[in-house]
């Protein structure tokens, strides 16, 4: 769809997928196929290697980068994904934060997830409520926070807001598109059921050492397991559903609380419909813009 659009307006694509932007995992990342692809020129995708850490100031350096090359051409940047915090970097900017310490991470990793949460909840109980407790790489990040600077986590992140710092944002409009959920979770299914048909598989048995960033894409671990015979195929597959379910509704919620993205139920439109409604938004704003 958002190629389509972008070949409606000529624009150019920049991808806000954090998983999308490394190369390889082609199946599992749901990374656009060459139809797609010639649409329109697209940014951010295939071009970090899979043992390479990422994170929102990384991507927001290089999409910053790729979005005044496309504007520098006079051409409209179409930046399309649903990873929240990268795209909201983008436009709101990002609090200062310390660099990882090396010895500081792997003392952490060796901790079990348990310790680290109650750690967590000792140095910055207010940060506990809004992380996961089993996504160990942020339990771990909070905690490196806190431990440098001194500070909680909470208090240091909480930078980013709607301003960011000078100079580091990007002013921004945009569409969130959803789906009734009854028919997103069929899609999500059915999505699932074509990547192993597809040869997800030897997608992930082809693929090496991943980063720790990498390491979080939704399947990765599942098939991992599934490949050193921890468990059986048709529950692999269901786990790999039921977690994108949960990653989608965390969108939703993220997408919800955006002001600056008008939503889209595209349940109500057709494909083409849809394309030509966020068409002439794009437009609209752009002259709104210009004038």
């Amino acid at each position: 769809m958002a190629a389509d659009v972008a070949r409606e307006v000529g624009a150019e694509i920049v991808s806000a997928d954090a998983f999308q932007i490394y190369r390889g995992l082609d199946l599992l990342t749901a990374k656009p196929e060459a139809p797609t692809l010639a649409k329109a020129s697209h940014h951010l995708i295939g071009m970090v290697p899979l043992t390479e850490e990422m994170n929102a100031e990384k991507y927001r350096r290089a999409a910053t980068v790729a979005i005044e090359e496309i504007n520098s051409r006079g051409k409209l940047a179409l930046v399309v994904g649903g990873s929240g915090l990268y795209i909201k970097a983008l436009t709101h900017g990002l609090a200062p934060l310390p660099e990882s310490d090396p010895k500081l991470r792997e003392k952490l990793n060796a901790m079990s997830l348990d310790d680290l949460h109650s750690q967590l909840v000792e140095l910055d109980p207010e940060a506990t409520k809004k992380i996961d407790i089993k996504n160990r790489r942020r339990l771990v990040r909070a905690l490196e926070i806190c431990l440098i600077t001194g500070k909680p986590a909470s208090e240091v992140v909480a930078g980013v807001g709607d301003s960011g710092r000078p100079g580091t944002s990007i002013p921004a409009t945009g569409v969130f598109v959803f789906r009734d959920r009854e028919e997103l979770y069929q899609r999500i299914n059915q999505r699932v059921e074509t990547m192993f048909a597809r040869g997800v598989i030897e997608d992930v048995r082809a693929a090496a050492v991943t980063s720790a960033t990498a390491s979080q894409m939704i399947g990765l671990c599942e098939i991992r397991e599934l490949l050193a015979g921890k468990k059986s195929l048709p529950q692999c597959i269901a786990e790999i559903q039921q977690a994108t379910r949960r990653y989608a509704k965390r969108q939703l919620t993220w997408f919800r609380r955006q002001s600056n993205f008008y939503p889209l139920n595209l349940s109500f439109l057709t494909h083409n419909e849809a394309v030509k409604w966020i068409s002439l938004r794009i437009l609209s704003e752009a002259r709104t813009r210009d004038d």
